[in-house]
């Protein structure tokens, strides 16, 4: 297998000046960079840059993927989106990654040992930014299921021991969004572990809630910050506005919310305990549907039958053209076709009567070896 390494990275907030762009162009002669982005793909050599400080110079989000079973996603935050102790909560060093900036927070997922060969043998990278980047907005709104899943991606390593507790309590995580299916997937987190984190979690805030809530918080904005902001849109800086918005109200609602320390956090052996259950689930699921397809099948294959059924000589010259092209092909269909009839004259009419039509019908095709070995392999012609 040929060395694969893939290099995107986006910036989300503002785009990057002609400066920036020649600078980034030094890294890279054969890079695709516009003012929003920096792609590469390395089939040999490497990347001249460092992640890191891309990131923290230029960049709001970052994916690589390597098919030696490597893939890393990054996000860059502004200092406010996010808690100190959410950040100290949820760090796993090499896994997920938070360090901080004088500005801004640097988010790191990494899946380092992956042992699915398939997917990493035929996977270019291309797909996974437009998937993944709405992460960020999420995290920029308050919701941190993607840091909960990057932890849930350490315990499907089995790097933790079973009485520790889950680092914070998130709801929702029964009803992700794309994206952070999107980031499981990326993670190979265990989907009966994800949906085991989902039992019992309690389900995102409700639309009404959210409005009284938001409602509450603008009322409460001094008047300085809302010319601020004002003034912003005025001078086209409808963006930035928009992220300071985002950015102050989560970090008000996040306040309140982390005020209320008295729900009990669950500890990774409930955890691997409900994917056990998730698991038994979805494969009763698995049955379920198995069945309810079979069942379908069936009903299907009869109806195709007794449509047969409805004109038999019809049907029987329909095994005609096939039968005289005389080619493999051709023959191969003729005995489905002539299996159908068996099936149908057994259903809706009797045995013997398309015995009777067979032998009338073979006849004139007795030369038909070829045709023949085919009907006795199916068990509806017997070679004399």
């Amino acid at each position: 297998m040929s060395e694969y390494q893939y290099y995107e990275f986006l910036s989300i907030d503002r785009p990057l000046t002609a400066d920036e762009m020649a600078e980034l162009r030094a890294l890279s002669t054969r890079a695709v960079i516009t003012p929003v982005s920096f792609t590469n793909e390395y089939n040999w050599g490497d990347f001249k840059g460092d992640p890191n400080k891309l990131m923290q110079y230029y960049f709001d989000a970052h994916v690589y993927v390597a098919n030696w079973m490597t893939a890393i996603f990054m996000v860059r935050l502004p200092i406010e989106a996010l808690s100190k102790e959410t950040a100290k909560a949820v760090t796993v060093p090499y896994l997920l990654d938070i360090s901080a900036t004088n500005t801004h927070w640097i988010i790191t997922w990494s899946l380092e040992e992956s042992e699915n060969y398939d997917h990493f043998g035929m996977e270019d990278g291309r797909n996974w930014m437009a998937r993944l980047a709405p992460v960020r907005d999420e995290l920029l709104r308050g919701d941190l299921r993607s840091l909960y899943i990057g932890w849930l991606a350490v315990i499907g390593g089995e790097m933790v021991d079973d009485e520790e507790t889950e680092p914070l309590l998130v709801s929702g995580l029964g009803d992700l969004t794309a994206a952070q299916l999107a980031l499981a997937e990326f993670l190979e987190v265990d989907p009966d572990l994800l949906a085991g984190a989902g039992m019992g979690s309690p389900a995102t805030q409700e639309t009404e809630v959210l409005r009284r809530e938001t409602e509450k918080w603008i009322d409460a904005l001094p008047r300085e910050e809302v010319n601020s902001l004002l003034k912003q849109l005025l001078e086209g800086k409808g963006q930035q506005a928009e992220r300071s918005v985002r950015n102050r109200f989560a970090s008000w609602r996040r306040g309140f919310q982390d005020s209320d320390s008295s729900a009990p956090r669950r500890t990774v052996g409930e955890l691997r305990q409900k994917a056990e259950k998730a698991c038994l689930i979805r494969l009763e699921k698995q049955k379920r549907d198995r069945k309810q397809r079979e069942i379908e099948r069936r009903e299907q294959r009869k109806a195709h039958l007794e449509n047969l059924s409805n004109d038999f000589p019809k049907a029987w010259v329909s095994v005609k053209e096939p039968v005289e092209r005389g080619s493999g092909r051709g023959y191969d269909e003729a005995c489905r076709k002539l299996v159908d009839l068996a099936e149908a004259y057994d259903l809706f009419a009797t045995k013997k009567q398309f015995q009777n039509e067979l032998e009338q019908f073979m006849a004139g095709h007795t030369r038909r070896k070829a045709l023949i070995q085919r009907l006795v392999k199916a068990g509806i012609w017997e070679d004399i």
